[in-house]
């Protein structure tokens, strides 16, 4: 089915509503196109359903998120939701797996809006039951209500893990512990940041009353921990780490862990476009310039995919990007557009502020993104160790790509999305590079898991740029990459 249309957004948290609603204040028709039932994306999911949206356990922000969603309502956007993402084509062809199957339909701009992923955290122990990550306990709070057991330990850093274990305490459940993964030396050398900070005294403060939050309730604090190992026969029975010059033990049947948020860059790498690393974020960012255009003509990034900056600065990247893109199309003149983004871009400004204050503050311990010990699972799909990747570099293995004809890593249903950075990572520390040389998977659409059944019955656009045989110009772009 072939429907164009001015814009297609790509996700529907605050980037890609803020988008959305900007887009049509000037005019342009826009498709949102998004995996789940209702609006919000991650930050804010659930926000017309979630059972404790109203009670204060998610905090005044949460609410945020049902303003844009009424917002959007408004706009007169259309709204694919339940819809995967398949392919994006050379040639602007977007094709995703919604209720009627794989459908088409070509857009003249494209706003990804695909927000952030946690970063992987391969500890022993780290894929057994009963071992989840924060922000996906978080998504049960907000989507049902449910909180874990006072057994559960938090482990990691990173303002989520402080804002989660605080929505639980208000949610009447006091986790056992919080084990503090981040390293003191670089809580130091953060201070030299605390200046630009105060630009932002909001988000600073935020944070102090989280902290406070935590401290009056008398949960468990442990600081600096490190060796953090998981152990349990069939599933998790104890968390075993260093802290304040000693072991401790905790037994606990469930982990929680957290150490920051990454770009999710599997799109904008499946689609070559440029990326660089971020020595600050330690992650793969894509490059992008004022208006959020990638270095792939008529794609733009917005939100946390360019780089993690937070709710607000992802709307008003947002609003940037769709700016942007009524401009390519000539919807709007140059000065125009400049009057519009000026304000967004003082705004954003200043929401950046405290940036390099929390990257510095909350900066992951090398042993937590790069194993130690040799049977430390690395990707979670074929099942392979650090032993594994080590016995392949010393055979002569340069990189991630041609890790995959070694040993397989990367090559399971995720797609790299659950080991890709520590396999860079990795692989740069075994070779003594800078992971930036090292570079990463190189991926292939469908983006996400896709039966052969809906790729049998997926309804192909009428244009001869797409073949007959189901072609849609993505491998002839792989071949030339």
């Amino acid at each position: 089915m072939s429907r164009a249309v001015d814009l297609a957004v790509i996700g529907a948290g605050p980037a890609g509503l803020a988008a959305a609603i900007e887009a049509r204040r000037i005019g342009l028709s826009v498709l949102l196109i998004d995996e789940q039932p209702g609006v919000g994306g991650q930050i804010y999911r659930a926000t017309d359903t979630s059972p404790v949206s109203g009670s204060g356990i998610l905090g005044a922000e949460y609410r945020r998120g049902g303003e844009l969603a009424l917002s959007f309502r408004a706009s007169g956007a259309r709204h694919m939701a339940g819809s995967t993402l398949v392919d994006i084509t050379a040639d602007g062809w977007i094709g995703f797996e919604g209720p009627d199957g794989v459908e088409f339909v070509e857009a003249a701009q494209i706003i990804l809006a695909s927000g952030a992923v946690e970063r992987p955290f391969p500890v022993p122990g780290w894929t057994l039951p009963g071992v989840m990550t924060v922000g996906a306990a978080q998504t049960v709070l907000k989507a049902s209500g449910a909180a874990p057991q006072d057994d559960a330990v938090l482990v990691g850093s990173g303002p989520l893990l402080y804002l989660y274990a605080v929505q639980l305490l208000r949610s009447g459940r006091r986790p056992q512990a919080i084990v503090d993964t981040a390293p003191r030396l670089p809580a130091l050398r953060a201070l030299r940041h605390f200046p630009r900070a105060l630009a932002a005294p909001l988000y600073l403060a935020k944070g102090l009353r989280l902290l406070n939050e935590i401290r009056k309730s008398g949960t468990a604090h442990h600081r600096g921990a490190t060796g953090i190992r998981i152990e349990g026969a069939d599933a998790a029975e104890s968390i075993v780490f260093q802290a304040s010059g000693r072991r401790h033990s905790l037994n606990t049947s469930l982990v929680l862990l957290h150490q920051g948020v990454v770009p999710n860059i599997q799109i904008t790498q499946a689609l070559r476009c440029r990326h660089r690393w971020d020595d600050a974020q330690l992650c793969w960012v894509p490059e992008t310039d004022e208006w959020a255009q990638t270095s792939r003509p008529g794609l733009r990034v917005a939100g946390d995919g360019a780089g993690i900056a937070g709710a607000l600065a992802a709307e008003y990247r947002g609003r940037i990007a769709a700016i942007g893109a009524a401009l390519a199309l000539d919807r709007i003149v140059e000065p125009d557009a400049e009057e519009r983004a000026r304000p967004l871009r003082r705004l954003l400004k200043t929401e950046l502020a405290a940036r390099p204050l929390l990257d510095a503050l909350y900066r992951p311990a090398d042993d937590l993104r790069v194993p130690s010990e040799p049977d430390t699972i690395v990707c979670r799909c074929e099942e392979v160790t650090l032993g594994d990747i080590s016995r392949a570099v010393t055979m002569g293995c340069p990189g991630p790509n041609q890790l995959k004809a070694f040993v397989r890593a990367g090559m399971g249903p995720c797609q790299g999305r659950m080991c890709a950075l520590t396999v860079t990572e990795t692989i740069a520390s075994l070779r003594g590079r800078h992971p930036g040389e090292i570079g990463s998977y190189r991926l292939r659409p469908p983006f996400k898991p896709t039966t052969l059944g809906a790729l049998a019955a997926m309804k192909l656009p009428d244009a001869p740029e797409i073949d007959r045989a189901g072609n849609t110009g993505t491998v002839e772009l792989a071949e030339q990459s």
